[in-house]
């Protein structure tokens, strides 16, 4: 006979040896022992998860001549019978093939008759959602009340499939999917009984590939062992099955969070010379960062990645400077671009694109950090808010002599002549870039020094002049702001320069100011950081400000 492939030779014979069903054949065994085993029974799950098995296994201890037994013997005549597929009172039929009426009908015949030499003649119908509304019409008096010697056992990938009217006339159990390391130790005990060398990494690579399916985990395993000879290396395993190493992955990953897209579009171009599936790496990439987010939580990550324990700590070691909000926005950027990749013609292309607007999002701040800057911000304006109220109250002056401060904050301005360097087109020139390095870098300090000009210039000072209220002043002459000034001009100019700062205030009347005041408050609130970094934190708008 030709060879016996490792799904068939290593098919379960008793409910033990079954992996991972056992929520099925504890019911089962137990249904049995306590002598009330359903006449229709329903099994649906996702492919190679053991339906079949189960329901042979069933079959053999239904049937056994010490039956019904939970645990079949597995060697008198109807035991070896169901294992060799030709008992004469154990059915198979195929439901994608045998869906119509006709053969319903004469399967309802047969029911009437009495098994060959067993205790029951037992119907298994897989693919059973196949069946057409006719035939399940037909099936259905028998299904309820079929003769005592008679029982039915359906498979299903697709119970939704199936009339309301059949689901409620069948005990169901549903299988579940096989988890990666279930699926690789399985591997491992078939491996030495057939003493093949391979190791667990590879064993676990095959059962990822399995997606849930122990029978599609034995077929590549089956091809990996056809395919080599002697001890079996993790690079043929991934050139035998066309698969893209773990490593490339955790690569991708670890670029993203390092900020280096040059060192991803290399590795995107490695991948698709190389000829893999470019689409099936964006899906792996998707469920890649889902896992990330997932063992970043922390929180039964055992039970809802489904990884080897190795790759986990990798995980953990990758996430532990990363925020779970930032881990967030790259798996909700992915996932919603997987339509564009899965449609486009031009798949290497379209993933690079995505990877470039990857790294156009600024990483955002946890919720609570969020509120704490906003307080802290909210602080400070108030704080501010009052200091401009008092201060409006107060006498107006013409003008203010040169701001003085800390060494670090600003200079003392000394009264001596600084002879203007250009005629006052250039000086004003040479603002209006200057502030516009400061909206592009500084944009809560350009507002307060928007009505400011240069006043002087020489090869290594320059005179700038604050225009403004009480509330710009203040502003400016934070000793934080005073820095920023003093390095963007040192950037600007190419050298060391010393900066002299000197404020004007704006002249009101008494009259003017009283009309002026809750437009000038206004005014103040829009230009405050708190409001501006606001804005850019939520990406929002103003629509009014009310003063109370």
């Amino acid at each position: 006979m030709s060879y016996l492939v490792l799904a068939r030779k290593y098919r379960p014979q008793t409910f033990d040896e079954v992996v991972k069903q056992d929520h099925i054949t504890r019911t089962l065994t137990n249904a049995i022992s306590a002598g009330r085993v359903a006449h229709a029974i329903l099994f649906s799950g996702p492919r190679g998860t053991g339906k079949t098995t189960v329901a042979r296994i069933l079959a053999k201890s239904m049937n056994c001549k010490d039956g019904p037994t939970p645990v079949p013997c597995n060697d008198c005549r109807s035991c070896r019978e169901i294992t060799a597929g030709n008992a004469a009172d154990v059915f198979e039929i195929d439901g994608a093939s045998n869906n119509s009426v006709d053969q319903i009908r004469d399967l309802r015949e047969n029911v009437k008759y009495m098994p060959a030499h067993s205790l029951y003649k037992i119907y298994i119908i897989d693919e059973v959602h196949m069946l057409s509304i006719a035939a399940f019409n037909a099936l259905l008096k028998t299904l309820e009340e079929p003769p005592p010697h008679v029982m039915f056992i359906f498979a299903t990938t697709e119970p939704q499939k199936i009339p309301i009217t059949i689901l409620s006339r069948c005990q169901r159990h549903d299988f579940r999917r096989i988890d990666v390391e279930s699926i690789s130790k399985h591997m491992k005990k078939i491996c030495v009984k057939e003493d093949v060398d391979i190791d667990v990494e590879s064993l676990g690579l095959i059962g990822r590939e399995a997606n849930g399916s122990m029978r599609d985990g034995l077929s590549l395993l089956d091809q990996v062992m056809s395919c080599t000879q002697g001890a079996i290396g993790h690079d043929q395993i991934l050139d035998i099955l066309g698969v893209i190493d773990r490593d490339i992955i955790f690569k991708i990953s670890n670029a993203v969070i390092q900020g280096d897209i040059t060192e991803i579009l290399d590795i995107l171009d490695e991948v698709y010379s190389a000829g893999h599936d470019t689409k099936k790496l964006y899906t792996d990439l998707i469920e890649h960062f889902r896992n990330l987010l997932i063992v970043k939580m922390g929180k039964k990550t055992r039970k809802l990645v489904d990884i080897p324990a190795h790759e986990i700590d990798l995980m953990l070691d990758q996430t532990k400077n990363v925020t779970k909000t930032f881990l967030n926005q790259l798996f909700d950027l992915l996932f919603k671009e997987e339509p564009i990749i899965e449609h486009s013609s031009r798949s290497k292309l379209a993933i690079e694109m995505v990877f470039i607007k990857m790294f156009q999002i600024k990483p955002a701040l946890p919720i609570d950090v969020l509120i704490e800057k906003l307080d802290h911000l909210k602080k400070d304006f108030n704080e501010s808010l009052e200091t401009f109220i008092g201060t409006s109250n107060s006498p107006p002056q013409a003008s203010s002599g040169p701001v003085t401060g800390t060494a670090e904050s600003t200079e003392t301005y000394v009264s001596c002549h600084i002879a203007p360097a250009d005629n006052d087109e250039i000086l004003e020139n040479k603002w209006e870039k200057l502030l516009s390095i400061f909206l592009e870098k500084h944009p809560s300090l350009a507002t307060n020094l928007k009505n400011s000009k240069i006043k002087g210039l020489t090869d290594n000072r320059v005179e700038i002049e604050v225009n403004g209220n009480d509330f710009n002043i203040k502003m400016v002459r934070k000793e934080k702001n005073v820095g920023i000034i003093k390095k963007v001009c040192r950037d600007f100019f190419g050298k060391e320069i010393d900066v002299i700062i000197r404020t004007k205030k704006k002249t009101e009347n008494k009259h003017h100011q009283k009309n002026s005041r809750k437009v000038r408050l206004k005014q103040e609130a829009l230009s405050h950081p708190l409001v501006t970094d606001a804005l850019e934190i939520f990406n929002g708008k103003i629509v009014d400000v009310k003063i109370l």
